[in-house]
């Protein structure tokens, strides 16, 4: 079809085989500069795409500038609480109404280029030099709040954002993440492209290998994936019997998540939900890594680390705890990642065949290829239920 990427559907086929006959992503996944500008266009623009955590833009007049591809999007709440989306566009002619990035907060929606205003719903207020004010009104794009996250589509044309999580929404409301608050956030940019980082995400096969700290506290082979129903991937993985928590020594120094029950106080539950948002829930926090594609040998990973209040609130409450378990683990990760960067880069490459435990790459890589087969994000191939399941992580 017209819209689909610029990959040998042949190949694409081999990724889409059964699982444990199937083999990786072509090359050009990784190192296309055509590929990636596809992406862009259908996996980012063209879907359903995480823009941080509604918290940042909580109380009437807040704005925030944020990019989604090639597209910049200015986030809004208004006089009554409801969260809106525009395009990042002045109606006069073009200039950015908030630099990308910024966050402010105000009454109105100031144009700094040539002082248009616009109620906080969008609609010209005034113009300076006009006799008459012109009837406009700011470009909308779709919004979604989901479990504190914020979510934004520009095409306008993507499934509802029901259907993108599909039955998530029940897999995660025991956490409350919309309640948790945020306590630490890290920045890393990683010479690798987005899906490298994403399958690393998706196993621990490897983990054996180059996690000595995470091994301590959750057996690599421990947990299970499961079959998504709609655009994510996701498993869990247990705790050592002694552990409370993924930290350097098992303990943990916030509170338990109240809404858990006792077998989810023993597991981490990790969900990706597709493109970029990699959710780990812990039984005391939360840690996002929110991915930002910046080429196709490059990705910009913001982590943040989610508590509840009872912690948070706490005096002298200190989240390194966790906070270093895992900037020890993205660390490890990210040497990894690049090192399969420059691999599959080589011209010796060749799309490998994935290990029985690595289910959940299979499903992962199947939801970007089933993509670009068709043009647009769908939800993984189903591994059936005769194959292995392994776990996420």
């Amino acid at each position: 079809m017209d819209d689909a990427a610029p990959v040998d559907r042949a190949i694409l086929e081999r990724a889409l085989a059964p699982f444990g006959e199937s083999r990786g992503l072509p090359q050009e996944a990784y190192v296309s500069p055509d590929v990636f500008r596809w992406e862009q266009r259908h996996f980012l623009e063209g879907s359903w795409v995480c823009v941080g955590r509604a918290s940042a833009v909580a109380d009437p007049g807040a704005q925030r500038a944020v990019r989604v591809g090639s597209e910049g999007v200015l986030l809004v709440r208004d006089g009554v609480g409801t969260l809106r989306g525009f395009f990042n566009v002045c109606r006069h002619r073009g200039h950015e109404l908030v630099e990308p990035g910024e966050d402010r907060r105000h009454a109105v929606i100031r144009c700094p280029y040539h002082a248009w205003v616009y109620d906080l719903d969008g609609r010209l207020r005034g113009a300076a030099g006009f006799p008459d004010t012109p009837e406009e009104v700011l470009s909308p794009v779709d919004v979604a709040e989901w479990n504190g996250w914020v979510f934004v589509n520009v095409s306008t044309d993507a499934p509802p954002f029901d259907a993108h999580v599909g039955g998530l929404d029940g897999l995660v409301a025991p956490y409350e993440p919309a309640r948790l608050v945020s306590a630490a956030r890290l920045e890393y940019e990683v010479a690798a492209n987005w899906k490298v980082v994403s399958e690393n995400y998706h196993e621990c096969y490897h983990c054996s290998s180059i996690h000595p700290e995470l091994c301590r506290v959750s057996p690599p082979d421990s947990g299970d994936n499961l079959e998504p129903d709609g655009a994510w991937v996701g498993g869990w993985m247990e705790l050592v019997g002694d552990a409370e928590t993924m930290s350097l020594d098992g303990r943990s120094h916030g509170v338990p998540l109240r809404g858990l029950d006792q077998a989810q106080r023993r597991r981490v539950l990790y969900v990706h939900v597709f493109p970029n948002l990699l959710a780990s829930l812990h039984p005391d926090y939360a840690l996002t890594h929110r991915l930002e594609p910046l080429g196709p040998d490059r990705t910009r990973i913001e982590c943040e680390w989610l508590f509840p209040p009872e912690a948070s609130g706490r005096e002298g409450f200190d989240p390194a705890y966790a906070v270093e378990f895992w900037d020890i683990t993205n660390r490890e990760d990210w040497r990894a990642c690049e090192s399969v960067q420059r691999g599959v880069s080589s011209r010796g490459f060749r799309p490998g065949p994935l290990a029985p435990r690595e289910d959940a790459v299979y499903r992962f890589v199947t939801l970007v290829a089933s993509g670009y087969r068709d043009g647009r994000v769908t939800r993984p191939v189903t591994t059936g239920p005769e194959a292995e399941r392994a776990p996420s992580r």
